[in-house]
């Protein structure tokens, strides 16, 4: 039922009808239960408010009766308990509790529209109502003295009432000079100049002249602007006003929309105070469902009706008051009457030509000629973005010690990125500052809703928490669009609208989620939507609460493993890189779906994780592919589920390459993984082992066979086996074959469009160039090669090729450009977790640095790369080697010969047991080095001839190795041909022996 008191008693119920009670005590006893909705009030209180000091004997008993006469009248309870009596009603169903919560929103039109005469006029001389009604007037008055809010109708009233208050009679003058009725302007200030002289003794005050001097001198009266008065300053959305400003210059219907909490009726009131015409602020939020718009609309305009004359639709009194007049509206929080208040925006905008219409809404008003402008979240990408300056000066308002430095910075980052950006749900972090310190406000950010439970009083309720702004928005869905909405939580980074079909099962998800979207629920970006973590995070409690939460993940777990496997094939050809963008926008659901089937379905987890390795290493985050796949390892146990061996191999193999410790699992040792008979299904597989395992020697009796066990016959496999023959000649010092087998390679691959394997056989090409002394062809290699891992994302492919083209800058003395590449080698492999490639990049910096004689720099570096380098298998254990290389020459140039061949031991045994010829003879090389310091010319001549001898046909390109020949041939002369001739003759284990003399 709703109450109103500021005017004659007025009952009405649900359905409109009014309800009559009778008799001047009746309707004291009733206003003062209804003034204090909700509240129990004594009874010592209720006769002193009815009767006074002297109330009549048998008073109780009377009250009793009045009571009793009132539960049969109203549809609400009237509760009796010990302390007294209650009404059971919202104190928003009371006019003149409404009246003041409107004043203090800053809401004085709507607040003035509440009256319909005298407040308490007709409860008799009850004690109480003289001090209640005085209190309301006084309100009223200053809300008028202070908005340019009433109409002249009502300011005639009131000046009639207190023609001695100046301020009011200065407004009734503006408002008549604003109408263009400044000799009734002139008339009133005349009065009023002699009322105060005969009653007061007083001369009008500087407020009353100044109105007098505006309407002599003719200045053009300010446009009315009835809007909400702001309490805060208006923080971070400069670009946006600027756009929905020009918005209002072009279209006469313009609707901000977006989710709850994102500042849209600020940045409505906003751009609406900056407009020159008139303007009205409209709330619609205390309307119910299909409440009515039209008389809303009436109330805020001001419009009364006198009592006497016919009764007029709102709609059309709506029409005739704006026809003729340049007036802008804002109609507030459309959202729940969305079909009213289009109907009512498009009716008006057709009668009123010089009309214009500013709505907020979660979703579009969809009338024609309408401007819809998305209000976004605040950016909160660092410590000057909108969104941590809007916390800052909140959090200051609350507690004025804050202050946003280093210690405090990184917590609000933080805390604004957690909230999505959204503007209420940072201001109301913030307001957490006056009692908890920053970084505690966001530690606590795990559970936000009930973090974020305390809101301003005077913000409406759905404003108060974050619950409740979310919670309106929710309530406004159907039956379907609730249903989809708590299944989408289940994904991670947004979903097509496919993949929403297909996990959410809702019939109709074409529609419905477009819908959700236009309720700004989600946020559609190109193909994708998204939903913020403040509503994911509401909505992952309604799919909880509905017990549909486990078949949901498991749908969604199954999706994906669909998708992986779907993209598969198409990783080997050339769409592949359209099809690691459609992963790669997957990525966060791809983890969130490998993380439930490991604690739900390890079979599941297996073959999801096993089709990920492979699109994860292309583009460049193999570290996280590891992590996923020990993770999965761990879970499922040494023994895989029947019929997934190869599945665990996958994922066994990727984690241990990483340097992930795995008790079972297969040595890399093995020249192919135990108990595999045929070539895998997953072909990258076979290159997992490659990289774990190194090149196998070529004179292996099984080689044949080990390639034949490894190989599927399709195109792309087949030019991977030409690339590992091309590897094994490589590494042996046979250039020319393996020159022509990387050629091949090359040629295999680019007919199947493949970019990786494109890119790996150019870089092996570009080594051989390099190795036969062709640097231009090297480079050009290299440049295609980077270019090819650049466009499908392989952050770390590229950051080693990076770390090459450092080294070969080194060798040609450009240290400078060495030092470049290998800064950017380092970011990269920084950015994905890359330590292996990490290492890399150090050791570049190491080898600058002592090249310009940075010592303890060049120390440090190495230091630093054997820290992150992992070990164990092929690949890192080779990085390992070449480190310690490099350490051993920085101590060999500090003049310390013994700690240069401790260095070098470690390397030396890399390379025996690996088989690595060529980081052989860069051990043999450093030795050679060391010879020449010591002044042994013959032991260099015969250590540069066997390091040569390691390395084939390869060209010496490194200046130090150049260098040491150049040395020990000036002192040896021609024995010096004769002595390398030797030592290229001796073999490795004769090789093994110069170094042990």
């Amino acid at each position: 039922m709703r109450f109103g008191v500021l005017g004659p008693m007025l009952v009405r119920r649900a359905d409109g009808t009014e309800v009559r009670v009778g008799g001047p005590r009746l309707r004291a006893l009733l206003a003062v239960l209804v003034v204090d909705a909700g509240r129990v009030v004594g009874v010592d209180r209720l006769i002193d408010a009815l009767y006074g000091s002297q109330p009549p004997a048998g008073v109780g008993n009377a009250i009793q009766s009045q009571v009793s006469r009132l539960r049969s009248l109203l549809d609400v309870e009237v509760e009796r308990s010990p302390a007294g009596y209650r009404l059971v009603v919202d104190p928003g169903e009371v006019d003149a509790l409404r009246f003041e919560e409107l004043l203090a929103r800053g809401l004085p039109g709507e607040a003035l529209a509440l009256w319909r005469g005298p407040a308490l006029r007709d409860v008799g001389d009850a004690p109480f109502a003289a001090v209640r009604a005085a209190r309301w007037e006084e309100l009223r008055l200053r809300a008028v003295e202070d908005h340019d809010v009433a109409s002249v109708g009502l300011l005639r009233e009131l000046v009639a009432v207190h023609p001695t208050r100046e301020r009011l009679v200065a407004r009734l003058m503006r408002v008549l000079h604003r109408e263009g009725r400044q000799a009734e302007a002139l008339e009133l200030f005349g009065r009023a100049r002699r009322v105060l002289a005969d009653g007061l003794g007083v001369d009008p005050s500087p407020v009353l002249a100044a109105a007098h001097g505006e309407v002599v001198r003719g200045e053009r009266p300010r446009a009315r602007h009835v809007l909400p008065a702001q309490l805060t300053s208006f923080v971070g959305r400069a670009e946006e006003l600027r756009l929905v400003g020009r918005a209002l210059l072009e279209s006469r219907l313009v609707t901000l929309t977006g989710p709850g909490g994102a500042g849209k009726t600020r940045l409505a009131v906003e751009a609406a105070g900056r407009d020159p015409g008139e303007v009205f602020f409209v709330d619609l939020a205390p309307l119910a469902v299909g409440g009515d718009v039209p008389r809303a609309v009436v109330a805020a305009l001001g419009l009364r009706e006198d009592g006497v004359g016919p009764v007029t639709a709102p709609v059309a009194r709506l029409a005739a008051a704006l026809r003729d007049r340049p007036v802008l509206v804002v109609l507030d929080n459309c959202e729940h009457v969305v079909a009213d208040a289009a109907a009512l925006a498009g009716g008006l905008l057709a009668a009123c030509a010089g009309l214009r219409v500013l709505a907020t809404s979660r979703e579009a008003l969809g009338v024609t000629g309408e401007t819809v402008r998305p209000v976004p979240p605040l950016g909160s990408g660092g410590v000057d973005s909108p969104a941590v300056r809007l916390f800052a000066d909140r959090a200051v308002a609350v507690n004025p010690s804050f202050r946003l430095d280093p210690v405090t910075a990184g917590p609000v980052v933080q805390i604004c990125r957690a909230l999505d950006g959204l503007p209420l749900a940072i201001e109301l972090a913030a307001a957490r500052v006056r009692s908890l310190p920053v970084a505690e406000v966001a530690a606590r950010l795990g559970d936000r809703f009930r973090l974020l439970s305390r809101g301003s009083r005077a913000a409406a309720p759905r404003h108060r928490t974050l619950h409740a702004v979310v919670e309106w928005s929710w309530g406004l869905l159907d039956d379907d669009e609730r249903v989809l909405a708590r299944r989408l939580t289940v994904f991670r980074g947004g979903v097509t609208l496919a993949g929403a079909a297909a996990v959410c099962g809702v019939a109709g998800t074409d529609e419905v989620l477009p819908s959700l979207a236009d309720k700004s629920l989600v946020e559609v970006s190109g193909d994708r939507y998204r939903m913020s973590e403040t509503v994911r995070e509401f909505g992952a409690r309604r799919l909880v609460e509905s017990g549909e939460e486990q078949a949901v993940l498991r749908a969604h777990a199954e999706y994906f493993l669909g998708l992986a496997v779907e993209a598969t094939p198409h990783l080997f050809r050339s769409e592949q890189v359209e099809w690691l963008g459609r992963l790669a926008a997957e990525h966060d659901n791809f983890t969130a779906a490998v993380r439930w089937a490991v604690g739900h379905d390890h079979a599941l987890a297996l073959r999801l994780t096993a089709d990920l390795v492979w699109p994860l290493w292309l583009r460049g985050l193999r570290t996280e592919g590891a992590s996923l796949s020990a993770e999965v390892v761990r879970a499922v146990g040494p023994v895989p589920p029947e019929g997934l061996g190869e599945e665990y191999l996958v994922c066994v193999v990727n984690a241990s390459s990483t340097g992930q410790v795995l008790p079972w699992a297969p040595s890399p040792r093995q020249p192919s993984p135990e108990g595999m008979t045929g070539p895998p299904t997953r072909p990258f597989l076979t290159v997992l082992w490659g990289m774990a395992h190194g090149a196998p020697k070529l004179d292996a009796p099984a080689s044949d066979a080990l390639r034949a066990r490894l190989l599927a016959p399709d195109p792309w496999s087949q030019a991977l086996g030409r690339l590992g023959s091309g590897m094994q000649h490589q590494y042996s010092g046979r250039l020319r074959v393996a020159y022509e087998e990387h050629t091949a390679a090359l040629a295999g691959f680019r007919a199947v469009g493949e970019r990786w394997g494109m890119s790996l056989a150019l870089s092996q090409l570009a080594e051989l160039a390099r190795a036969r002394g062709d640097l231009a062809r090297a480079v050009g290699f290299l440049d295609e090669a980077l270019a090819l891992s650049r466009q499908f994302g392989a952050t770390e492919h590229t950051a080693s090729l990076l770390c090459r083209r450092s080294e070969w800058a080194c060798h040609s003395g450009d240290l400078d450009g060495a030092a470049a590449d290998v800064e950017a080698a380092a970011e990269l492999a920084r950015s994905q977790g890359a330590v292996e490639t990490l290492a890399q990049a150090w050791l570049g910096a190491a080898e600058v640095a002592r090249r310009r004689g940075d010592l303890p720099a060049a120390r440090r570096w190495c230091a630093e790369a054997l820290r992150v380098c992992p070990e164990g298998w092929f690949g890192p254990e080779e990085v390992r080697g070449l480190i310690h290389v490099a350490a051993g020459r920085v101590e060999l140039a500090c003049g310390d010969h013994g700690a240069a061949v401790r260095a070098w031991g470690p390397a030396w045994v890399v390379a025996r047991e690996w088989g690595n010829q060529m980081l052989a003879a860069r051990v043999v090389d450093a030795h050679a080095a060391l010879a020449v310091a010591v002044g042994d010319c013959e032991r260099a001549a015969l250590l540069a001839g066997a390091a040569r001898g390691l390395r084939g046909e390869s060209a010496v390109v490194d200046p130090d190795v150049l260098e040491v020949e150049r040395a020990a041939r000036e002192v040896l002369g021609g024995r010096f041909d004769v002595l390398s001739a030797r030592g290229a003759a001796s073999g490795l284990d004769g090789v093994a022996a110069l170094l042990d003399a």
